[in-house]
Formats: C-alpha cells, structure tokens, sequence
C-alpha cells in the first residue's frame, strides 16, 4: 500500500491507500491509545486489508496521531488525546464516577477529529455516511464521543477496549443512531478498562435500540487476531455498495 503523510485538523495523520488505479470508496480512521505513539494501530491496516480481499482495495486507512505529547512523562514517543492519569484510574477503581466524567481535553480532541473527517472529505470525496470511525481504548471512546454528537452519523463505529464516559451526554444521544451498526471487542481480563466497563457500554447501546455485534475474548488490554476475523467480517457486511469518487 501506499504510505502517505499529512496534517488535517491540526493532526498528523498517517493514510494507506492501495496500490493501483481504483480510488478507494470508503475511509477507515482508527484512534490509537493512551501513551501509544501515533503510529500504533498503522500495522493493522495490512491485517485488515488481508483478511478483507478483494474488496480491502476499496478502503482508504487513515491513521491519526493524538496532538499531546507524554515526552514529560518519561514517554517520549507517546501520546495522549487527553491527559489520563493512569495510576489513579487503576488503583482507585472508581468506575461509577468515571464514567460519568467528561475529561477536559474531550471537546478539543473532537473538534480536531471533526476538521480532520472534513478535510479528507474535502480530498478525497469520501465523506461521513462512508467512513468507519474507530479507535482503541481511549482512541475509542473519542470515536464514540464524536459519532453520537456528529450532525451525520458514520458508515459504523468500531470500538476496541473502549469505555463509557460522558454517561449522559451519551444517553441523550445514543437514541438518535439506532441505525448505526456498531462493532464492540473486549477482553475478560483487562486490567487497564475492566471488562465490566466494556458491558456498561455495550448495554447503553443497546438500551438505545443500537446493533452491536459484541466480542468478548479471553485476554487483557488488547486486540487479537480473532477480534480482526471478525472486525473484518462485519466490515465486508456493512460496506456499501461501490460509488464513483471524483478525481
């Protein structure tokens, strides 16, 4: 695939297009993690496109790196769409107050991840209804955050170890997608965003009349390969039917 570099909304981001003459039809964007750098997720564009076939020459992955920097915090290449302290999260395991939180830096990280979706809809001619949006723990509760307060609501929404927060702002919201297909993975033994948090989200979709195809695993704060076949799965499932992108 081709490896392209640019800045949208503020964001660098990284996107990967297929080799060829055929414009991809529909974008991909995934939000990496807390303390990850930005270039995180990137190697899963390769899985995916692997596992979808033919028709992964129709997707366009796009890849943006969180603008907070955690090089003070003795992460130098990590980064941050806002600050977490982790620490506290973890030891205190005070998850009914968390997740009716709304962080600080939320706002702002939407915002830029609004500009960046209009931008590459401005270049690409791919726009919300043919976007996928995503991400990975904090990645996707900001992939969430966004889908529930856009004017239009994304082709899905691909949550990965995410988390509830902003617990009613979000069930205010969330009755407003009930056509919105929804991919939810989570691993029994994470450590980091317990399982049970990933439930919490999962059932406030589903209250809301939400389609979610949910996927538990057998494992901590990560993504395995059997969360791929199946993410890959429900991708081919829920793309549209091929348009004509303008040059």
């Amino acid at each position: 695939m081709k490896r392209i570099r640019m800045n949208g909304g503020g964001l660098d981001v990284v996107v990967l297009e297929p080799e060829g003459d055929q414009r991809p039809d529909v974008n991909v964007v995934l939000c990496h993690g807390f303390g990850a750098p930005g270039d995180d997720l990137v190697p899963l564009s390769g899985e995916l496109s692997g596992l979808l076939g033919d028709v992964g020459a129709r997707v366009r992955w796009i890849f943006p790196e969180a603008p907070l920097s955690l090089a003070e915090l003795g992460a130098p290449m990590g980064r941050a769409w806002w600050m977490i302290d982790v620490e506290r999260l973890v030891m205190r395991r005070d998850w009914d107050r968390y997740v009716d939180e709304v962080p600080d830096g939320l706002p702002k990280a939407r915002r830029m991840l609004t500009a960046l979706i209009d931008d590459l809809s401005r270049r690409t001619g791919v726009g919300m209804s043919r976007t996928i949006l995503g991400g990975f723990s904090q990645g996707a509760m900001l992939a969430t955050d966004l889908t529930l307060r856009a004017e239009e609501a994304p082709l899905g929404l691909c949550v990965l170890s995410g988390a509830l927060i902003a617990r009613g702002a979000w069930m205010e919201r969330a009755p407003k997608r009930t056509a919105l297909p929804i991919f939810q993975s989570h691993g029994r033994n994470d450590p980091i965003l317990p399982f049970e948090i990933g439930e919490r989200l999962r059932k406030l979709f589903e209250d809301a009349g939400m389609s979610v195809t949910f996927v538990p695993f057998n494992g901590e704060h990560t993504i395995p390969m059997s969360v791929l076949e199946q993410l890959a799965a429900w991708m081919k499932m829920r793309l549209p039917a091929p348009a004509a992108v303008r040059p």
